[in-house]
């Protein structure tokens, strides 16, 4: 079990709802329902399970969830998210239990059915529906209302539904396109809820049925109301109301807020999505900003609105407590450190590494770490300015001598450690620019890398000595982050100085390349590479002199035979 799943199994909820398993790609492998989350979500990371469950834990590394407000709801909830994302591990979810579509399917001559599959076929999909027997009930209505296609296949020649007004008989005769398309249309306006039209020309039949005293005919067209009824039922998460609606909540906390949105389409929620984000103004400005040109009107979706709400409290509240526990163990690490070392606890951290390929425009960097956090606005460049050649101790002296009086100059707050990227001679180098020649008694540790780059050893004392580590511990862990990010920090750093200095060296040795077109190449083009890609127009376009633009390409075809 890693950090991300202990930390999230130790805030959950006692509210039912659906959770997503997700894997270390971050795909949706498994949806679930349950009436407590907490005690459901748990159960899969402890005691015994079946092979199968089994299977299913080893691929989980992370998982969401979604509060409900009932259990039916978190039926329904389920089996859309599963036919939205169709988790691998919810095959029971193929057979006949699953919940039926009505389809129109994309042909020539369209065919109205139920099914239980989904697919990317471009017909038309409506539902799903928890009553299997009113869908079924609701598409033979529809079959006896609209002359779709009734047989498998287009037959050879008519059949008893032609001639019983149920099919516009595409065997013998041809149906402009135009015919189906305004069934559909009316279909589809039925299918979405606009069903008074529908509902009412049968309560007439079945009224004229009963004069006729056709009880039994009437009874048909009553079952046929009552049908569309069953698949029309109001549910909390499935609305009578058929417009698309994305339904806001918000909760506020600490400065940040959490919005939810549900999306509502076709009178079901299909996708729930999180926003969480600092907040500088009052949270109802805030709020409004955020929906910019959406608006709803809560009023008439009270019990949705209460549910995105909830949400967006679960989901802030889990924020703050992830990052509180996530800041305990940080600041409980750099404490680790210090008892290590045996030194105070090192609340500010300052790391330093240098990068230059075969001495060519070498650079260092620091980055600084407070309480166990990196501090960006803090992290420093330096080009070298005083060594000649591929001499890394030396340029370690320069940059730490530069830091460092520059700091004591200005009386600006020293570290409480000091660590560089390197061993013993990159130790011995800085400690005698900072004992020796600015007196200071700062402590000093060095990382040492494996024959694989990875953070191996930490190195601290004198005589300097290897410090034992557990490589489990936050701690190793905190020094393997610092270590990582001075050496990004640097080498990001390298390679810019490198592109921008190999791409005015190119541009010195040109005649008629001033400054000032120097400036507009190098803003224009940005890197030798698609310097070299480009045409002499547009060197032209760029106020580029024509007698110099040859010239130009030339250096440029040079620079690159030279690279080989």
């Amino acid at each position: 079990m890693n950090d991300v799943i202990r930390n999230k199994l130790a805030i959950l909820p006692d509210n039912p709802g659906c959770y997503l398993m997700k894997d270390r790609q971050g795909t949706i492998i498994y949806v679930g329902k349950a009436k407590i989350l907490k005690n459901r979500v748990r159960s899969y990371f402890s005691g015994a399970h079946d092979e199968k469950t089994m299977r299913l834990v080893a691929e989980i590394a992370d998982f969401e969830y979604i509060v409900v407000g009932s259990n039916i709801e978190s039926l329904i909830l389920e089996m859309n998210l599963i036919q939205k994302y169709y988790p691998k591990y919810n095959i029971r979810l193929k057979d006949d239990k699953s919940y039926p579509y009505i389809k129109i399917s994309n042909e020539r001559h369209p065919v109205l059915t139920t099914t239980r599959e989904v697919k990317r076929d471009k017909a038309k999909y409506f539902g799903p529906y928890p009553n299997a027997g009113a869908a079924n009930e609701t598409v033979k209505l529809l079959d006896r209302l609209y002359q779709f296609r009734k047989c498998p296949t287009v037959p050879k020649k008519l059949c008893l539904y032609y001639h019983i007004e149920q099919c516009l008989g595409p065997c013998e005769k041809e149906v402009p396109e135009e015919a189906y398309k305004e069934m559909s249309e009316s279909v589809i306006r039925f299918l979405n809820g606009d069903v008074k039209e529908i509902k009412d020309q049968i309560k007439q039949k079945m009224m004229d049925a009963s004069e006729r005293l056709d009880f039994e005919q009437a009874k048909e067209y009553r079952d046929q109301i009552q049908a569309i009824d069953s698949i029309m039922e109001k549910q909390n998460i499935s609305l009578n109301d058929t417009t698309d609606r994305d339904i806001f909540g918000y909760a506020v906390e600490k400065g940040w807020m959490c919005t939810q949105v549900f999306h509502i389409r076709r009178g079901r929620m299909i996708e729930r999505q999180a926003s969480i984000f600092p907040i500088y103004d009052e949270p109802a400005e805030e709020f409004l900003v955020f929906l910019g040109l959406f608006y709803a009107q809560p009023q008439n979706f009270k019990p949705i609105v209460k549910l995105a709400i909830k949400n967006a409290e679960i989901a802030i509240t889990e924020k703050f407590s992830l990052i509180e526990r996530d800041a305990s163990r940080t600041v409980k690490a750099v404490e680790n450190i210090g008892k290590l070392l045996n030194i105070y606890t090192p609340h500010r951290i300052e790391t330093f590494d240098n990068s230059n390929i075969q001495g060519a425009d070498p650079v260092s960097a620091m980055v600084v770490f407070i309480d166990g956090k990196p501090e960006k606005k803090e992290y420093r460049k330096f080009k070298i300015k005083t060594v000649v050649g591929p001499n890394d101790y030396d340029s370690m002296r320069e940059v730490v001598r530069r830091r460092y009086t520059r700091l004591l100059t200005e009386s600006l707050p020293l570290p409480d450690l000091i660590i560089v990227d390197g061993g013993k001679g990159h130790i011995e180098a800085v400690r005698e620019v900072i004992e020796d020649e600015l007196g200071q008694a700062i402590p000093i540790a060095g990382l040492a890398k494996d024959d694989k780059h990875r953070t191996a050893e930490l190195l601290f004392g004198k005589p300097l000595q290897v410090i034992p580590m557990d490589r489990n511990s936050q701690e190793f862990y905190l020094l393997q982050r610092i270590q990582d990010e001075v050496h990004r920090f640097a080498i990001t750093f390298h390679r810019q100085t490198r592109g921008k200095n190999s791409f005015s060296s190119i541009l010195d040795s040109i005649e008629g390349i001033g400054p000032k077109r120097k400036k507009a190449l190098l803003k224009h083009f940005g890197s030798v590479k698609k310097m070299r890609e480009a045409t002499e127009d547009e060197f032209i376009k760029l106020g580029m002199p024509k007698n110099v633009v040859p010239e130009i390409m030339k250096e440029l075809q040079a620079e690159e035979n030279k690279d080989r």
